[in-house]
Protein backbone atom coordinates (compact mmCIF):
# COMPACT_ATOMS: atom_id res chain seq x y z
CA UNK A 1 0.00 0.00 0.00
CA UNK A 2 1.14 3.28 -0.56
CA UNK A 3 2.07 5.78 1.92
CA UNK A 4 0.81 8.89 2.25
CA UNK A 5 3.99 10.93 1.20
CA UNK A 6 3.51 9.03 -2.17
CA UNK A 7 0.25 10.26 -2.20
CA UNK A 8 0.73 13.45 -1.65
CA UNK A 9 4.17 13.53 -4.47
CA UNK A 10 4.07 17.58 -5.91
CA UNK A 11 3.87 18.62 -9.17
CA UNK A 12 7.52 19.74 -10.15
CA UNK A 13 6.18 22.51 -12.55
CA UNK A 14 3.71 25.62 -11.20
CA UNK A 15 0.22 24.95 -12.53
CA UNK A 16 0.59 28.21 -14.26
CA UNK A 17 3.15 29.83 -16.75
CA UNK A 18 4.90 32.76 -15.01
CA UNK A 19 6.29 35.79 -17.23
CA UNK A 20 9.94 36.49 -16.74
CA UNK A 21 10.18 39.26 -14.71
CA UNK A 22 11.94 42.24 -15.92
CA UNK A 23 15.75 42.66 -14.15
CA UNK A 24 15.18 45.63 -11.77
CA UNK A 25 14.99 48.86 -12.85
CA UNK A 26 18.57 51.11 -12.49
CA UNK A 27 17.65 53.52 -9.62
CA UNK A 28 18.78 56.17 -12.20
CA UNK A 29 15.36 55.36 -13.93
CA UNK A 30 13.79 54.93 -10.32
CA UNK A 31 14.86 58.35 -9.81
CA UNK A 32 13.52 60.04 -13.37
CA UNK A 33 9.70 57.80 -13.08
CA UNK A 34 9.40 59.32 -9.83
CA UNK A 35 8.66 62.49 -11.92
CA UNK A 36 5.57 60.83 -13.52
CA UNK A 37 4.16 58.72 -10.24
CA UNK A 38 4.38 60.15 -7.18
CA UNK A 39 2.06 57.35 -5.67
CA UNK A 40 3.96 54.90 -3.33
CA UNK A 41 2.15 52.00 -4.81
CA UNK A 42 2.93 50.37 -8.26
CA UNK A 43 -0.37 49.60 -9.65
CA UNK A 44 -0.43 46.14 -10.90
CA UNK A 45 -0.39 45.59 -14.75
CA UNK A 46 0.59 49.10 -15.35
CA UNK A 47 4.07 48.82 -14.26
CA UNK A 48 5.72 51.15 -16.88
CA UNK A 49 9.46 48.54 -16.85
CA UNK A 50 7.20 45.09 -17.42
CA UNK A 51 6.24 44.43 -20.75
CA UNK A 52 3.08 41.93 -21.19
CA UNK A 53 3.96 39.29 -23.06
CA UNK A 54 2.43 36.30 -24.65
CA UNK A 55 0.86 33.41 -22.14
CA UNK A 56 3.57 31.27 -23.41
CA UNK A 57 6.28 33.44 -22.84
CA UNK A 58 8.50 31.98 -20.10
CA UNK A 59 8.59 33.79 -16.94
CA UNK A 60 10.86 33.74 -13.78
CA UNK A 61 12.98 31.12 -12.83
CA UNK A 62 11.22 27.71 -13.49
CA UNK A 63 11.16 24.81 -11.53
CA UNK A 64 12.91 21.73 -11.77
CA UNK A 65 12.85 19.66 -15.11
CA UNK A 66 12.18 16.80 -13.24
CA UNK A 67 9.26 17.17 -11.82
CA UNK A 68 5.93 15.81 -12.35
CA UNK A 69 2.84 17.72 -13.60
CA UNK A 70 0.23 14.90 -12.61
CA UNK A 71 0.38 13.48 -9.59
CA UNK A 72 0.31 9.86 -9.85
CA UNK A 73 -2.97 7.08 -9.51
CA UNK A 74 -2.77 5.67 -6.10
CA UNK A 75 -3.94 1.85 -7.34
CA UNK A 76 -3.65 -0.01 -4.24
CA UNK A 77 -4.01 2.25 -1.57
CA UNK A 78 -7.02 3.46 0.37
CA UNK A 79 -8.62 5.10 -2.64
CA UNK A 80 -9.05 1.96 -4.59
CA UNK A 81 -12.31 1.71 -5.31
CA UNK A 82 -12.49 5.39 -5.17
CA UNK A 83 -12.32 6.17 -1.52
CA UNK A 84 -15.26 8.18 -1.60
CA UNK A 85 -16.12 9.32 2.17
CA UNK A 86 -19.61 10.14 3.66
CA UNK A 87 -18.59 14.29 3.86
CA UNK A 88 -16.93 14.12 -0.15
CA UNK A 89 -20.00 12.54 -0.98
CA UNK A 90 -21.96 15.34 1.01
CA UNK A 91 -19.78 17.93 -0.68
CA UNK A 92 -20.60 16.47 -4.06
CA UNK A 93 -24.33 17.01 -3.44
CA UNK A 94 -24.01 20.39 -2.63
CA UNK A 95 -22.20 20.98 -5.85
CA UNK A 96 -24.72 18.86 -7.93
CA UNK A 97 -27.41 20.93 -6.51
CA UNK A 98 -25.50 24.71 -7.73
CA UNK A 99 -23.61 23.55 -10.24
CA UNK A 100 -25.83 25.83 -12.86
CA UNK A 101 -24.13 28.89 -10.83
CA UNK A 102 -21.22 28.35 -12.90
CA UNK A 103 -17.94 26.19 -10.95
CA UNK A 104 -16.44 29.72 -9.29
CA UNK A 105 -19.60 30.53 -7.87
CA UNK A 106 -19.06 26.50 -6.17
CA UNK A 107 -16.11 27.12 -4.63
CA UNK A 108 -17.54 30.13 -2.54
CA UNK A 109 -20.73 27.80 -1.70
CA UNK A 110 -18.35 24.86 -0.98
CA UNK A 111 -16.11 26.80 1.72
CA UNK A 112 -19.36 28.69 3.10
CA UNK A 113 -21.04 25.10 3.61
CA UNK A 114 -17.41 23.84 4.94
CA UNK A 115 -17.78 26.20 7.39
CA UNK A 116 -21.15 25.59 8.42
CA UNK A 117 -21.09 21.93 8.45
CA UNK A 118 -17.78 20.93 9.68
CA UNK A 119 -16.22 23.84 11.41
CA UNK A 120 -13.49 24.30 9.18
CA UNK A 121 -11.07 22.83 6.37
CA UNK A 122 -9.44 20.46 8.30
CA UNK A 123 -12.65 18.83 10.19
CA UNK A 124 -14.58 18.79 6.58
CA UNK A 125 -12.22 16.16 5.24
CA UNK A 126 -11.89 12.76 6.29
CA UNK A 127 -8.56 12.53 5.57
CA UNK A 128 -5.50 14.95 4.54
CA UNK A 129 -5.77 12.80 1.27
CA UNK A 130 -9.39 14.58 0.56
CA UNK A 131 -7.99 17.64 1.94
CA UNK A 132 -5.15 18.06 -0.54
CA UNK A 133 -7.59 17.09 -3.46
CA UNK A 134 -10.09 20.03 -2.07
CA UNK A 135 -7.50 22.74 -1.59
CA UNK A 136 -5.93 21.71 -5.49
CA UNK A 137 -9.91 22.13 -6.45
CA UNK A 138 -9.23 26.36 -5.38
CA UNK A 139 -7.02 26.93 -8.12
CA UNK A 140 -10.11 27.65 -10.83
CA UNK A 141 -10.94 30.56 -8.24
CA UNK A 142 -7.91 32.30 -10.34
CA UNK A 143 -10.08 32.03 -13.15
CA UNK A 144 -13.14 34.40 -11.78
CA UNK A 145 -11.19 37.24 -9.94
CA UNK A 146 -14.78 39.03 -10.04
CA UNK A 147 -15.55 36.54 -6.78
CA UNK A 148 -12.79 37.32 -4.68
CA UNK A 149 -14.39 39.90 -2.39
CA UNK A 150 -17.02 37.33 -1.53
CA UNK A 151 -14.28 34.72 -1.21
CA UNK A 152 -12.19 37.30 1.33
CA UNK A 153 -15.42 38.33 3.51
CA UNK A 154 -16.29 34.91 4.09
CA UNK A 155 -13.11 34.08 5.65
CA UNK A 156 -12.12 32.04 3.19
CA UNK A 157 -8.57 33.52 2.14
CA UNK A 158 -8.00 33.07 6.11
CA UNK A 159 -8.68 29.53 6.00
CA UNK A 160 -6.55 28.61 3.20
CA UNK A 161 -3.60 31.12 5.12
CA UNK A 162 -4.19 28.65 8.23
CA UNK A 163 -3.12 25.83 6.32
CA UNK A 164 0.50 26.85 5.94
CA UNK A 165 0.77 25.52 9.88
CA UNK A 166 -0.38 22.34 9.45
CA UNK A 167 2.28 19.88 10.27
CA UNK A 168 2.23 17.83 6.67
CA UNK A 169 4.39 20.19 4.28
CA UNK A 170 2.51 18.63 1.27
CA UNK A 171 -0.92 20.19 2.95
CA UNK A 172 0.72 23.59 3.50
CA UNK A 173 2.31 23.36 -0.25
CA UNK A 174 -0.93 23.14 -1.91
CA UNK A 175 -2.16 25.93 0.06
CA UNK A 176 0.91 28.22 -0.60
CA UNK A 177 0.95 27.39 -4.32
CA UNK A 178 -2.77 28.22 -4.89
CA UNK A 179 -2.64 31.57 -2.72
CA UNK A 180 0.16 32.24 -5.23
CA UNK A 181 -2.49 31.17 -8.17
CA UNK A 182 -5.05 33.90 -6.73
CA UNK A 183 -2.77 36.87 -6.41
CA UNK A 184 -0.19 36.00 -9.79
CA UNK A 185 0.52 39.44 -11.94
CA UNK A 186 -1.85 36.90 -15.06
CA UNK A 187 -4.56 36.71 -13.53
CA UNK A 188 -6.80 39.25 -14.74
CA UNK A 189 -8.78 40.94 -11.51
CA UNK A 190 -9.24 44.81 -10.64
CA UNK A 191 -7.47 46.40 -8.13
CA UNK A 192 -9.75 46.16 -5.27
CA UNK A 193 -10.20 42.59 -6.08
CA UNK A 194 -6.88 41.44 -5.93
CA UNK A 195 -6.51 44.29 -2.57
CA UNK A 196 -9.28 41.83 -1.08
CA UNK A 197 -7.29 38.74 -1.64
CA UNK A 198 -3.89 40.08 -0.43
CA UNK A 199 -5.48 42.09 2.81
CA UNK A 200 -6.67 38.76 3.87
CA UNK A 201 -3.83 37.09 3.31
CA UNK A 202 -1.92 39.56 5.27
CA UNK A 203 -4.79 39.87 8.09
CA UNK A 204 -3.95 36.22 8.28
CA UNK A 205 -0.36 36.67 9.22
CA UNK A 206 0.86 34.76 5.58
CA UNK A 207 4.11 36.97 5.96
CA UNK A 208 5.03 35.33 9.27
CA UNK A 209 3.77 31.96 8.37
CA UNK A 210 5.67 32.43 4.61
CA UNK A 211 8.78 32.81 6.96
CA UNK A 212 8.49 29.66 9.12
CA UNK A 213 7.88 27.73 6.15
CA UNK A 214 11.37 28.97 4.46
CA UNK A 215 13.10 27.66 7.38
CA UNK A 216 11.37 24.55 7.51
CA UNK A 217 11.20 22.95 4.14
CA UNK A 218 14.45 21.58 2.63
CA UNK A 219 15.19 22.00 -0.46
CA UNK A 220 17.14 18.86 -1.39
CA UNK A 221 13.62 17.38 -1.32
CA UNK A 222 11.61 17.46 -4.50
CA UNK A 223 9.19 18.79 -3.22
CA UNK A 224 9.92 20.92 -0.60
CA UNK A 225 12.02 22.45 -3.41
CA UNK A 226 8.65 23.24 -5.21
CA UNK A 227 7.49 24.85 -1.76
CA UNK A 228 10.48 27.39 -1.77
CA UNK A 229 9.87 28.37 -5.09
CA UNK A 230 5.73 28.87 -4.91
CA UNK A 231 6.74 30.77 -1.71
CA UNK A 232 9.20 33.35 -3.63
CA UNK A 233 6.17 33.36 -6.39
CA UNK A 234 3.97 34.75 -3.95
CA UNK A 235 6.65 37.33 -1.99
CA UNK A 236 7.03 38.72 -5.57
CA UNK A 237 3.31 39.48 -6.25
CA UNK A 238 3.00 40.90 -2.62
CA UNK A 239 5.74 43.04 -3.70
CA UNK A 240 4.00 44.34 -6.32
CA UNK A 241 2.72 47.18 -3.53
CA UNK A 242 4.97 49.00 -2.13
CA UNK A 243 3.92 49.37 1.15
CA UNK A 244 3.56 45.59 1.09
CA UNK A 245 6.88 45.08 -0.08
CA UNK A 246 8.23 47.57 2.82
CA UNK A 247 6.42 45.01 5.50
CA UNK A 248 8.14 41.47 3.96
CA UNK A 249 10.92 43.54 4.61
CA UNK A 250 10.81 45.09 8.26
CA UNK A 251 7.81 42.78 10.18
CA UNK A 252 9.12 39.22 9.13
CA UNK A 253 12.38 37.02 9.05
CA UNK A 254 11.96 36.78 5.47
CA UNK A 255 15.04 39.74 4.49
CA UNK A 256 17.46 37.09 6.53
CA UNK A 257 16.55 34.12 5.17
CA UNK A 258 17.16 35.63 1.70
CA UNK A 259 20.37 36.73 2.60
CA UNK A 260 21.34 33.48 3.63
CA UNK A 261 19.81 31.89 0.81
CA UNK A 262 21.87 34.14 -1.99
CA UNK A 263 25.12 33.20 -0.12
CA UNK A 264 24.65 29.47 0.21
CA UNK A 265 27.33 27.62 -1.96
CA UNK A 266 25.89 25.31 -5.34
CA UNK A 267 27.25 23.68 -7.73
CA UNK A 268 26.03 25.04 -10.09
CA UNK A 269 23.34 28.34 -9.90
CA UNK A 270 19.63 27.28 -8.95
CA UNK A 271 16.72 28.15 -9.69
CA UNK A 272 15.74 28.92 -6.34
CA UNK A 273 18.85 30.68 -5.52
CA UNK A 274 18.12 33.06 -8.33
CA UNK A 275 14.72 34.05 -7.39
CA UNK A 276 15.99 34.85 -4.07
CA UNK A 277 18.37 37.01 -5.58
CA UNK A 278 15.58 38.35 -8.13
CA UNK A 279 13.01 39.22 -4.66
CA UNK A 280 15.49 40.68 -2.84
CA UNK A 281 15.84 43.07 -5.69
CA UNK A 282 12.63 43.99 -5.46
CA UNK A 283 12.75 44.70 -2.03
CA UNK A 284 15.90 46.73 -1.91
CA UNK A 285 14.39 48.78 -4.89
CA UNK A 286 11.28 49.34 -2.49
CA UNK A 287 12.34 51.22 0.28
CA UNK A 288 14.82 52.98 1.87
CA UNK A 289 13.65 51.08 5.22
CA UNK A 290 14.27 47.45 3.51
CA UNK A 291 17.60 49.13 2.00
CA UNK A 292 18.93 49.65 5.49
CA UNK A 293 17.83 46.51 7.05
CA UNK A 294 19.77 44.60 4.38
CA UNK A 295 22.73 47.03 5.18
CA UNK A 296 22.58 46.14 8.94
CA UNK A 297 22.76 42.67 7.87
CA UNK A 298 26.23 43.07 6.67
CA UNK A 299 24.69 42.88 3.29
CA UNK A 300 26.94 44.84 1.33
CA UNK A 301 30.01 42.60 2.28
CA UNK A 302 27.89 39.71 1.20
CA UNK A 303 27.10 41.37 -2.53
CA UNK A 304 30.78 42.35 -2.89
CA UNK A 305 32.23 38.87 -1.80
CA UNK A 306 29.53 37.12 -4.04
CA UNK A 307 30.37 39.17 -7.03
CA UNK A 308 34.10 38.91 -6.50
CA UNK A 309 33.90 35.66 -8.34
CA UNK A 310 32.56 37.64 -11.62
CA UNK A 311 35.82 39.95 -11.33
CA UNK A 312 37.01 38.52 -14.88
CA UNK A 313 35.00 36.06 -15.77
CA UNK A 314 31.67 35.79 -17.16
CA UNK A 315 28.45 33.90 -16.13
CA UNK A 316 27.11 31.03 -18.84
CA UNK A 317 25.14 33.18 -21.02
CA UNK A 318 21.29 33.08 -20.94
CA UNK A 319 21.59 31.02 -17.55
CA UNK A 320 20.13 30.88 -14.19
CA UNK A 321 23.45 32.13 -12.80
CA UNK A 322 23.41 35.00 -15.56
CA UNK A 323 19.84 36.23 -14.08
CA UNK A 324 21.74 35.90 -10.42
CA UNK A 325 24.62 38.36 -11.87
CA UNK A 326 22.53 40.63 -12.73
CA UNK A 327 20.48 40.33 -9.55
CA UNK A 328 23.40 40.53 -7.06
CA UNK A 329 24.44 44.42 -9.19
CA UNK A 330 20.90 45.07 -8.61
CA UNK A 331 20.90 44.62 -4.88
CA UNK A 332 24.46 46.13 -4.57
CA UNK A 333 23.12 49.51 -6.94
CA UNK A 334 20.58 49.89 -4.28
CA UNK A 335 22.11 50.02 -0.98
CA UNK A 336 24.93 52.28 -2.09
CA UNK A 337 22.38 54.81 -2.77
CA UNK A 338 21.93 54.80 1.40
CA UNK A 339 24.63 57.25 2.71
CA UNK A 340 25.27 53.73 5.07
CA UNK A 341 25.43 51.44 1.80
CA UNK A 342 28.54 53.93 0.52
CA UNK A 343 30.14 53.75 3.79
CA UNK A 344 30.08 49.89 4.01
CA UNK A 345 31.24 49.33 0.05
CA UNK A 346 34.76 51.82 0.57
CA UNK A 347 35.08 50.06 4.13
CA UNK A 348 34.59 46.53 1.89
CA UNK A 349 37.20 47.98 -1.13
CA UNK A 350 34.06 47.76 -3.12
CA UNK A 351 35.85 50.56 -5.20
CA UNK A 352 38.85 48.59 -5.53
CA UNK A 353 36.90 45.53 -6.58
CA UNK A 354 34.79 47.73 -9.51
CA UNK A 355 37.53 49.46 -10.38
CA UNK A 356 39.14 45.88 -11.45
CA UNK A 357 35.71 45.13 -13.34
CA UNK A 358 36.32 48.39 -15.21
CA UNK A 359 39.64 47.41 -16.29
CA UNK A 360 39.50 43.91 -16.79
CA UNK A 361 35.75 42.71 -16.38
CA UNK A 362 33.64 42.19 -20.09
CA UNK A 363 29.65 41.79 -18.49
CA UNK A 364 30.99 43.71 -15.14
CA UNK A 365 32.23 46.50 -16.78
CA UNK A 366 29.00 47.98 -17.18
CA UNK A 367 27.18 47.26 -14.06
CA UNK A 368 30.05 48.13 -12.15
CA UNK A 369 30.47 51.53 -13.58
CA UNK A 370 26.33 51.74 -12.93
CA UNK A 371 27.53 50.66 -9.26
CA UNK A 372 29.89 53.28 -8.77
CA UNK A 373 27.57 56.31 -10.21
CA UNK A 374 25.20 55.89 -7.37
CA UNK A 375 27.94 55.53 -4.72
CA UNK A 376 29.07 58.65 -5.98
CA UNK A 377 26.35 60.52 -6.15
CA UNK A 378 23.77 62.20 -3.32
CA UNK A 379 24.98 64.39 -0.16
CA UNK A 380 27.04 60.94 1.09
CA UNK A 381 29.10 60.49 -1.61
CA UNK A 382 32.42 62.53 -0.59
CA UNK A 383 34.14 59.58 0.80
CA UNK A 384 33.39 57.56 -2.83
CA UNK A 385 34.64 60.11 -4.73
CA UNK A 386 37.88 60.85 -2.80
CA UNK A 387 38.30 57.52 -2.54
CA UNK A 388 37.21 57.01 -6.54
CA UNK A 389 40.90 59.93 -7.22
CA UNK A 390 42.91 58.26 -4.96
CA UNK A 391 42.41 54.85 -6.68
CA UNK A 392 43.26 56.14 -10.26
CA UNK A 393 40.10 55.52 -11.19
CA UNK A 394 40.15 59.32 -13.14
CA UNK A 395 42.27 57.67 -15.61
CA UNK A 396 39.73 55.04 -16.01
CA UNK A 397 36.83 56.84 -16.20
CA UNK A 398 37.82 59.66 -18.65
CA UNK A 399 39.30 56.96 -21.09
CA UNK A 400 36.07 55.57 -21.40
CA UNK A 401 33.97 58.65 -22.16
CA UNK A 402 36.43 59.47 -25.02
CA UNK A 403 35.28 55.90 -26.89
CA UNK A 404 32.25 55.54 -27.93
CA UNK A 405 29.74 54.12 -25.78
CA UNK A 406 26.22 52.68 -25.29
CA UNK A 407 23.54 55.70 -23.87
CA UNK A 408 23.35 53.88 -20.19
CA UNK A 409 27.05 54.00 -20.16
CA UNK A 410 27.53 57.53 -21.32
CA UNK A 411 25.25 58.63 -18.43
CA UNK A 412 26.48 56.63 -15.75
CA UNK A 413 29.73 58.33 -16.72
CA UNK A 414 28.12 61.69 -16.86
CA UNK A 415 26.62 61.27 -13.27
CA UNK A 416 30.32 60.50 -11.94
CA UNK A 417 31.70 63.13 -13.62
CA UNK A 418 29.16 65.49 -12.00
CA UNK A 419 29.45 63.92 -8.70
CA UNK A 420 32.88 64.95 -8.32
CA UNK A 421 32.63 68.56 -9.37
CA UNK A 422 29.61 68.84 -7.07
CA UNK A 423 31.09 67.16 -4.35
CA UNK A 424 35.08 67.44 -3.97
CA UNK A 425 36.26 71.01 -2.10
CA UNK A 426 37.98 73.33 -3.51
CA UNK A 427 41.35 73.44 -3.63
CA UNK A 428 41.64 69.68 -2.68
CA UNK A 429 44.39 67.22 -4.37
CA UNK A 430 40.88 65.40 -5.62
CA UNK A 431 39.38 68.24 -7.39
CA UNK A 432 42.32 69.79 -8.73
CA UNK A 433 42.98 66.41 -10.45
CA UNK A 434 39.38 66.27 -11.48
CA UNK A 435 39.12 69.71 -13.49
CA UNK A 436 42.92 69.11 -15.07
CA UNK A 437 41.47 66.12 -16.73
CA UNK A 438 39.26 68.37 -18.74
CA UNK A 439 41.69 70.73 -19.11
CA UNK A 440 44.41 68.79 -21.29
CA UNK A 441 45.03 67.46 -24.14
CA UNK A 442 43.75 70.91 -25.53
CA UNK A 443 40.08 70.27 -23.29
CA UNK A 444 39.73 67.32 -25.78
CA UNK A 445 37.34 66.27 -23.20
CA UNK A 446 35.30 69.48 -23.09
CA UNK A 447 34.94 68.81 -26.96
CA UNK A 448 33.57 65.53 -26.69
CA UNK A 449 30.81 67.24 -23.70
CA UNK A 450 29.73 69.56 -26.39
CA UNK A 451 29.15 67.15 -29.44
CA UNK A 452 27.73 64.90 -26.92
CA UNK A 453 25.02 68.08 -25.98
CA UNK A 454 24.43 68.72 -29.73
CA UNK A 455 23.12 65.08 -29.97
CA UNK A 456 21.02 64.95 -27.21
CA UNK A 457 19.51 68.25 -28.29
CA UNK A 458 18.65 67.23 -31.85
CA UNK A 459 17.10 63.87 -30.35
CA UNK A 460 14.96 66.05 -28.14
CA UNK A 461 14.10 68.95 -30.59
CA UNK A 462 12.50 66.43 -32.43
CA UNK A 463 10.22 65.02 -29.45
CA UNK A 464 8.98 68.61 -28.70
CA UNK A 465 8.30 68.86 -32.22
CA UNK A 466 6.14 65.79 -31.80
CA UNK A 467 4.47 66.56 -28.47
CA UNK A 468 3.95 70.18 -29.92
CA UNK A 469 1.61 68.87 -32.72
CA UNK A 470 -0.45 66.32 -29.98
CA UNK A 471 -0.86 69.24 -27.74
CA UNK A 472 -2.55 71.04 -30.74
CA UNK A 473 -5.62 69.26 -30.65
CA UNK A 474 -6.53 68.69 -27.00
CA UNK A 475 -8.00 69.86 -24.19
CA UNK A 476 -6.77 71.00 -20.95
CA UNK A 477 -7.85 67.44 -19.53
CA UNK A 478 -6.08 66.08 -22.01
CA UNK A 479 -3.12 67.95 -22.02
CA UNK A 480 -2.78 67.09 -18.18
CA UNK A 481 -3.35 63.39 -18.37
CA UNK A 482 -0.51 63.17 -20.89
CA UNK A 483 1.61 65.24 -19.05
CA UNK A 484 3.43 62.40 -17.50
CA UNK A 485 3.84 60.29 -21.05
CA UNK A 486 5.35 63.57 -22.20
CA UNK A 487 7.98 63.81 -19.44
CA UNK A 488 9.34 59.99 -20.32
CA UNK A 489 9.42 60.43 -23.66
CA UNK A 490 11.70 63.57 -22.90
CA UNK A 491 13.95 61.08 -20.46
CA UNK A 492 14.06 58.38 -23.24
CA UNK A 493 15.35 61.31 -25.64
CA UNK A 494 18.21 62.52 -23.32
CA UNK A 495 16.67 65.23 -21.00
CA UNK A 496 18.02 64.07 -17.64
CA UNK A 497 21.97 63.81 -19.37
CA UNK A 498 21.79 67.20 -21.39
CA UNK A 499 20.83 68.60 -17.97
CA UNK A 500 23.82 66.62 -16.36
CA UNK A 501 26.20 68.22 -19.00
CA UNK A 502 25.12 71.53 -18.73
CA UNK A 503 25.92 70.84 -14.69
CA UNK A 504 29.25 70.18 -15.73
CA UNK A 505 30.08 72.61 -18.08
CA UNK A 506 28.46 75.33 -15.45
CA UNK A 507 31.42 73.93 -12.73
CA UNK A 508 34.19 74.27 -15.63
CA UNK A 509 32.80 77.23 -16.61
CA UNK A 510 33.32 78.80 -12.68
CA UNK A 511 36.51 76.99 -12.46
CA UNK A 512 38.59 77.46 -14.99
CA UNK A 513 39.30 80.38 -17.79
CA UNK A 514 40.44 78.02 -20.51
CA UNK A 515 37.50 75.98 -20.16
CA UNK A 516 35.36 78.61 -20.45
CA UNK A 517 36.92 80.18 -23.48
CA UNK A 518 36.48 76.96 -25.04
CA UNK A 519 33.18 76.26 -24.51
CA UNK A 520 31.66 79.67 -25.74
CA UNK A 521 33.83 78.83 -28.67
CA UNK A 522 32.38 75.64 -29.03
CA UNK A 523 28.72 77.00 -28.64
CA UNK A 524 28.91 79.95 -30.89
CA UNK A 525 29.82 77.56 -33.68
CA UNK A 526 26.05 76.90 -33.26
CA UNK A 527 24.69 80.39 -32.39
CA UNK A 528 24.25 79.86 -28.86
CA UNK A 529 25.95 81.57 -25.88
CA UNK A 530 26.39 80.38 -22.10
CA UNK A 531 22.87 81.24 -21.25
CA UNK A 532 21.02 78.14 -22.94
CA UNK A 533 23.61 76.87 -19.85
CA UNK A 534 21.91 78.93 -17.48
CA UNK A 535 18.66 78.02 -18.79
CA UNK A 536 18.95 74.58 -18.48
CA UNK A 537 20.11 75.04 -14.47
CA UNK A 538 17.27 77.75 -13.27
CA UNK A 539 14.81 75.20 -15.62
Amino acid sequence: MSSIDDIFKKPSHPSNIKRKLEPARDPTEIYKAAKLDANGDTIRGKEPTVEDAEDDDVAGPELPPDFEEDIPDDEEGRFFGGGVTKDTTNALDYIDKHENEGAASLIVHLYSYMDETSNGLARFMASEADLDVEIKTLSILSEHPKLYNEFAELGCAGSLVSLLTHENTDISIDAIEILGELIDEDVEAEEDQWDAIANSMLDADILELLSQNLARLNEENEVDRAGIYHILNILESLSSRASIADRIGQESGIMPWLHERISRKEKRVSQNKQYSAEILAILLQSSSKNRLRFISLEGVDTLLQLLSVYRKLDPQKDSDEEEYFENLFDCLTCVVDEDEGKDKFIEAEGIELAQIMLREGTLSKPRALRVLNHALGGRGGLRACEKFVEAGLLRTAFGMFMKKQDKSLTEHLLGIFSSLLRLLPGDTSGRIRTLAKFVEKDYEKVTRLIKLRREYKSKLSVVEQDINQEKSSLSQDDLDALEGEWLSRRLDAGLFSLQTIDVILAWLVAEDDGAKAKIKSLMADQDEDLGVIRGTLQG
